[in-house]
This record gives C-alpha cells, sequence and structure tokens, in this order.
C-alpha cells in the first residue's frame, strides 16, 4: 500500500530547494512518487490563455514577471495565485486597480503601489544582491517609471535608495547627493525631455548607469525618442540604455549586476 503523500514544505523555485527535495529521497524520508508529485508543476503550468513558468527562478535565478497590459482581472488574477502558490516574491507591472482587486480575492497579501502600477507579493525577504542601486528620476514627471524600477530591485532581493528630481536644469541638486550616487554599485537613471542626467551620472561614478528614456516632454520629444536618441549617444561609456518607458527592464538587469 503507498504512503500517504506528505504535504509539500518548502515551493520549488529554486536551486536550494530542489536540492533538499533530492535530499529527501536519498535519506529515504520521501519516497520517488511523492517527489514526483512535487515536480509535477515543474517546468510550466498550463491554464488554458496561459502557461506559468515557474521553472524560471531556477533556470535564470528571478521568477516570472506578469505583464498586466492586455490581461483581463481574471486573467492576472489567476496567473498570480498560480505563482503565489509556489512561493517567493511575485510582481505584475503595469497593472490597473481593477487587476488588483481582482487578484486581492485570490491572494489576501499582495499589495497595490500605485505609483509603479505594480501589484506585487513580498514574502521572501532575503537579500541577494551584494551591494546598492540608487534609482534617480530627472523630474518629479519621471518618478512613476523610477518606482517601476525601485519596485523590481526590491522584489529581486536588493537593498534600492532612490534620489529623485535632480536634472539637469538645476545640476547643483545632483551634486549635493554626489556622496549617495558613490556608494552604489549599479545606478538607474530615469529621464525625459532630452534624456541628458544619464551621461552627468556616468561621468560622475565609476560603476554600470542603466538609462532608461521616459515619455516625459513637449512634442519634439516625440514620446521619449528624443531621450532614447540621446542616451543612446552618450559619450559616458558605463552608460547602457532600456526601452522607453521601462523601469522593470532596468531594474531586473540592475539586479543581476548586483548579484554578480
Amino acid at each position: 500500500m503507498a504512503r500517504p503523500q506528505k504535504p509539500l514544505r518548502a515551493p520549488l523555485v529554486n536551486a536550494e530547494s530542489l536540492h533538499k527535495l533530492f535530499q529527501q529521497v536519498r535519506r529515504g524520508a520521501l519516497s520517488p512518487d511523492e517527489a514526483v508529485v512535487r515536480l509535477r508543476h515543474m517546468p510550466f503550468e498550463d491554464l488554458g490563455f496561459a502557461k506559468v513558468d515557474h521553472h524560471r527562478a531556477l533556470r535564470m535565478g528571478m521568477p516570472e514577471v506578469i505583464f498586466g497590459e492586455g490581461k483581463t482581472p481574471r486573467q492576472i488574477a489567476q496567473i498570480f495565485a498560480q505563482l503565489a502558490k509556489h512561493g517567493g516574491n511575485v510582481l505584475a507591472t503595469r497593472s490597473t486597480e481593477a487587476q488588483y482587486k481582482a487578484v486581492k480575492k485570490k491572494v489576501r497579501k499582495a499589495e497595490y503601489r500605485a505609483l509603479a502600477r505594480a501589484i506585487v507579493l513580498h514574502s521572501d525577504q532575503k537579500v541577494y544582491g551584494k551591494g546598492t542601486i540608487e534609482v534617480v528620476s530627472a523630474g518629479t514627471s519621471d518618478i512613476p517609471v523610477a518606482e517601476e524600477a525601485v519596485v523590481t530591485a526590491e522584489l529581486m532581493g536588493n537593498e534600492v535608495q532612490h534620489l529623485y528630481d535632480v536634472g539637469v536644469a538645476g545640476i547643483h541638486r545632483l551634486l549635493a547627493n554626489r556622496a549617495a550616487l558613490s556608494k552604489a554599485r549599479v545606478v538607474i537613471v530615469c529621464a525625459g525631455m532630452e534624456g541628458a542626467l544619464p551621461s552627468v551620472v556616468g561621468g560622475l561614478v565609476g560603476v554600470p548607469v542603466i538609462a532608461v528614456p521616459t515619455s516625459v516632454g513637449y512634442g519634439a520629444a516625440f514620446k521619449g525618442l528624443a531621450a532614447l536618441l540621446g542616451m543612446m549617444n552618450s559619450c559616458a561609456s558605463n552608460v547602457s540604455v532600456v526601452n522607453i518607458d521601462n523601469g522593470f527592464g532596468a531594474g531586473y538587469v540592475a539586479s543581476l549586476i548586483n548579484r554578480l
């Protein structure tokens, strides 16, 4: 007669948890059949309308992130709930209040970060980064994109600090905070208009600078295109650029760099 199946003791989301599972099988504390049950939804789980990638944290060191735009509240709630069941932090970017309300019904501990337009579940408080990520915004209008970068980097297990409204129109505001910049291991700079701030920051620090062009500015800014081209032509050699308004991408890459 088969032994009754034991409940899951830990989410199988990373190499450490898998190692513990195999050790249990090796010791005889867990049967191979029970191990198979625990691994059933790896590497992905088919929800019909979406295939949830539970294997991504093991494969890439970071869990799958939900992109909220284009998804119904019901769809995003189902995906979020399935990711939450496997443990660890969960992030849904570009999300609405209506989507958050649907998620909240399934995952009571979920929170909504309105400025970042992000739904988060912060259950893993462990810090994986080796240093501090500094997120800088040129103007107050750039803060929503900067906040998306902050939320992303935090949920990826980093110590994050921010420095807002220090654009080149008042360069003394940036220089007054040079000490904070010098302590960072990675700097994310969000700017619209002509997108000059990342070059200035790049000339002040000896670490990677991730530039994020924002769709802030009058007509000739072309919804962030002018800032994007300006940043891509930066004369500061430590500056790399992500897509327009892509605070998530900046926070993700900064997290990878900070783990090295």
